[in-house]
Parts: C-alpha cells; structure tokens; sequence
C-alpha cells in the first residue's frame, strides 16, 4: 500500500477529533442527498460495496439497511473517523485506513474490484480530488458503478445564503468541486465508460454515476 500524505491524514484527524461524535447528528441538516444516492444503489445480496471516505459508518450502514445482504467496505485517510465507523458497524462492515488518491484493494480488502464505489461529500475534502475520482473508477468490477453526491453550485439559493454556506464549508476545509461533472465525463470517455448526471434542488447537491457496462 502506498504511504499515507500525513498531512492530510492529520489535517482530518484534526478537523473530526471532536466533531466525529457528533457527526451524524448535525450533517443530516446540510449534507442532503446521501439518502437519494443510496435509494439508486440497486445493490444485490452477495455483491460489494466499497465506500470511499467512509467517515463514521452512516451511509454504509443506511446502504445495508436499505440494500441488505451486500458485502460492505470502508476506507478512510483518518484513523480517528475509522474508529466511530468500526462501532458503528461492528463486524457488518471490513474497514482500513487509505488515501483516496491512491490504494490497493487488493492488499486492504483482499479483492480487486467492487460492485459499487459510493463517495458521499468526501470529493470537497480532497486536495487532488480527481485522482481519488479516477481512482473510483479504477476499482470497479464489469458492470459496476461509481456513485457520488457532493455539493453543487447551489445556484438556486439565495446569494446571502450561498456566500453564508462558502463561509461555513470553507470552515472544514471544504471547497465545493464545481467541474465534478466535466471531470467525471473526461475521466469516463478515457476508460469507455458512461455517465449520468443530476442536479438537487437548487443545485445545492450534485449527483454523479460512472457505469461500467464491461
């Protein structure tokens, strides 16, 4: 496995040491779109799920309420996140310590590609978000698919809510990816894969999926 960028392993462990215990509590009432990105999972009984900053175990656990029977995986660049995910999950989910940017499933989770890669609001958080995108590519099993919810260009919000919310995001060092899609679309053509697009309301969040059909 690749070595771990520390500083950005210590930044996060930094921004989550205390907020990590009550993460879940207070991001239901901004990260909004998770829910909608795991309803469109379509994960079978017996397939995988590998979520790409996993955080505290959420949204594995909300897949697997939703989706049960799948085969979960977790990974995440702070050690701190990774022990609220392993009490929240228990032994329902395998979990390990890694860069988004670069990572051997193999060597972590003893296989080589997934069914389906969720990354929820983590892509904001990623100084080279695009290569942990391609990485989420990468590891995808044939006819598998990549699922991301990040925030969008909340064009639609009021400006005064719009500049309050950069303010408040820029606080845990979050910038909002506003060229995910192009991104998504380039890193995509290049591996002959498709993808689809949504955007929430008011373009607060942004729904990409990357399918793999071979």
């Amino acid at each position: 496995m690749a070595s771990l960028p520390q500083n950005h392993a210590a930044l996060m462990d930094s921004v989550y040491r205390g907020q990590r215990h009550i993460y879940d509590a207070t991001r239901k009432f901004f990260l909004f779109g998770r829910d909608r990105l795991i309803d469109g999972l379509g994960l079978l009984p017996g397939t995988s799920l590998l979520e790409i900053g996993c955080g505290t175990g959420r949204n594995l656990a909300a897949a697997d309420a939703c989706w049960p029977g799948g085969r979960l995986f977790g990974l995440d660049i702070s050690e701190l996140m990774l022990k609220s995910a392993k009490a929240k999950l228990g032994k329902q989910a395998r979990l390990a310590q890694g860069d988004a940017c670069g990572f051997s499933p193999r060597a972590l989770f003893g296989q080589p590609t997934f069914d389906r890669v969720m990354i929820s609001f983590a892509l904001s958080m990623i100084p080279e978000w695009q290569r942990a995108l391609a990485m989420g590519c990468e590891v995808l099993a044939p006819g598998g698919s990549l699922h991301i919810v990040d925030f969008g260009d909340g064009s639609g919000l009021p400006a005064i809510a719009r500049k309050a919310l950069n303010r408040w995001l820029a606080h845990f060092h979050v910038t909002p990816r506003l060229d995910l899609a192009d991104t998504a679309w380039q890193i995509a053509r290049e591996r002959g894969l498709r993808v689809e697009t949504i955007r929430g309301p008011m373009g607060y969040y942004q729904i990409v999926v990357v399918r793999k059909t071979r």
